[in-house]
């Protein structure tokens, strides 16, 4: 069982919109909804918007492949396109998601070692996201990556304004 992961090109931006709206229903489609989700999509995962997120040069994509089947996506954020004003020594890990079938074979344990390089490789010295205050499985992922709780912000989904933790690691 072979875990690749690779960057993401703007030519794999269908893809990229495909596994996006997957893995977001797919995680957070019981507890919300639908008109909600479907806003959401239309807001963050139509082709313009993510081809723009693409060529963003303080934005970057990764998929992760298992045995050559897309797994899972990483999306990360330095400079100027973090969602938050940060310090200057911080990257965002702004969405990390695995396909459900692909769940607990350590894709998102790659993909957070993917971020942590590009932290690195950008001379960046914490690492920093937002994470549903109800998603107690990822909370309990970052947690165990040293990931620790430092404030929350407001995440908007469609009209429903909800509340992200905001995590941070010391590398």
């Amino acid at each position: 069982m072979t875990i690749d992961v690779q960057k993401v090109q703007v030519e794999d931006v269908e893809a990229l919109r495909k596994i996006s709206i997957e893995t977001f229903g797919d995680t957070f489609g019981a507890e919300n909804n639908a008109d909600d989700l479907e806003q959401y999509y239309q807001n963050a995962y139509n082709l313009k918007q993510l081809t723009s997120e693409i060529k963003n040069p303080n934005s970057l994509f990764f998929f992760a492949k298992q045995d050559d089947q897309l797994a899972g996506y990483l999306k990360v954020n330095i400079n100027e396109a973090q969602s938050e004003k940060m310090e200057s020594g911080t990257l965002e890990v702004e969405r990390i998601y695995v396909r459900k079938e692909f769940k607990r074979l350590g894709i998102g344990s790659e993909m957070m070692q993917q971020a942590i390089e590009v932290a690195k490789e950008n001379h960046k010295n914490k690492v920093w996201l937002g994470v549903w205050e109800r998603n107690e499985a990822a909370k309990k992922f970052y947690q165990t990556k040293g990931f620790k709780q430092i404030g929350a912000h407001v995440f908007r989904l469609g009209d429903d304004l909800q509340r992200d933790l905001i995590m941070l690691k010391e590398l």
